[in-house]
């Protein structure tokens, strides 16, 4: 394939190679028309260093929810409930840091075991009693939303003073000790192994690939992609290191960004929930354990859902009667747009993370323009519609 491909002209390949994996780079392109039409709308206020990390922050717990929710869409079932779970819990640790003096780091795990058992209360009520996910999820969105408001109507809104806690999503990174102060140097040195390791990964893919001859792009293809995601990578992180470094949101995004992507590509459990979201039966007569699997995903979803609690209530640094509102909607639009299909079975959470930026860069974008949030959600629907539609198009051609 490759030497076919040598054959052709640089830019015959390309627009061949950006037709056959045509939802694989769409959502790349709307990301970056997005943050270029609002760079130029604000006059280049969207791209500024503060900005940018307020962006990160911004989706850094809608991100965590989303790649636990990508998940759940893959095996073809769905949680309503992740929103007002990652609002109530988020009280319960401002509860446990503020009226029980519970240190930070003892209030977090406990809130991510609450977490677990959340979701394994859900998990076997779909899997163990056979009530569907929508209806389970549906009823647990009442619920918890009920318990959050429980929880925090004789206090009302708390305000949580502990600077370790709040650091978790308005904090950066310390540099290194000869750092001068105007450059992150550490932020630059994570930049440029996040690059190394990424150009790695994908050559060894491609090596992989060509092993077992499957069709790759070829090398100067394979090069200028490579160039090009590493210039926006390195771009992003000067932007970055010039203003006070890397978030901690994003280091705790990346963490579980990168111990999920190996779970679904490198493990055995992966190919099992890509297996049953592909087809449930075929997925169980080959001796797949279908209800542990689909467990496993409920109760990841309800333990990344209190972390994003967290993450959220330290971003405000308080906890809030109205914590969770709309959070699985973003979710679930956010796991859509990265290209989770509507039928199951396919999705990756690289891809979520972007389908994540596209949701909050347009928030983010829009408040810095002024625009009115009924009008927000409007864009934000049609955004979401269109995407889902287009992937319903195009994997109905390639059929």
């Amino acid at each position: 394939m490759e030497k076919k491909n040598e054959k052709k002209g640089l830019g015959s390949e390309v627009a061949q190679i950006m037709k056959s994996n045509i939802r694989d780079y769409m959502m790349y392109i709307a990301l970056v028309v997005i943050m270029v039409f609002f760079t130029w709308k604000t006059s280049g206020g969207f791209m500024q260093a503060r900005n940018i990390a307020n962006l990160i922050n911004q989706a850094g717990y809608v991100a965590i929810l989303a790649i636990g929710m990508t998940l759940i869409l893959i095996l073809v079932h769905i949680d309503l409930s992740v929103g007002y779970v990652a609002g109530f819990c988020g009280a319960v640790a401002a509860i446990l840091i503020t009226k029980y003096h519970i240190n930070q780091w003892i209030a977090i795990l406990v809130v991510l075991v609450l977490g677990l058992c959340i979701g394994l209360y859900q998990g076997t009520l779909v899997t163990r009693v056979g009530v569907p996910a929508f209806v389970t999820t549906l009823a647990g969105m009442f619920i918890f939303r009920g318990l959050l408001n429980l929880t925090l109507q004789d206090t009302g809104t708390i305000i949580i003073p502990n600077e370790g806690f709040n650091a978790l999503s308005n904090g950066f990174i310390p540099d290194l000790p000869f750092g001068n102060g105007s450059i992150h140097i550490l932020t630059l040195l994570i930049g440029v192994v996040a690059v190394i390791l990424m150009i790695y990964s994908q050559l060894k893919q491609r090596n992989n690939k060509v092993k077992y001859n499957f069709a790759v792009p070829s090398m100067p293809v394979f090069i200028t992609k490579m160039v090009f995601i590493s210039v926006i990578i390195m771009a992003i992180i000067w932007v970055l290191a010039s203003y006070s470094g890397l978030p901690w949101t994003a280091v705790i995004v990346g963490v579980v960004l990168m111990v999920y992507n190996y779970m679904l590509n490198k493990t055995r459990l992966g190919r099992y929930i890509y297996g049953i979201g592909g087809n449930a039966q075929a997925a169980e007569l080959s001796g797949i354990n279908v209800k542990k699997v689909t467990l496993f995903a409920f109760c990841s979803m309800s333990t990344l859902a209190a972390l994003a609690g967290v993450l959220y209530t330290s971003r405000l640094q308080s906890a809030t009667p109205t914590a969770g509102l709309g959070f699985e909607l973003d979710a679930i639009a956010s796991s859509y747009i990265g290209g989770v299909a509507v039928s199951g079975g396919i999705g990756r959470v690289t891809n979520t993370i972007i389908g994540t930026l596209v949701i909050m860069s347009l928030t983010n974008g829009m408040n810095l323009m002024g625009v009115d949030i009924s009008y927000q959600y409007v864009v934000k629907g049609i955004i979401f519609i269109i995407a889902v539609a287009f992937d319903v198009r195009t994997r109905g051609k390639s059929k």
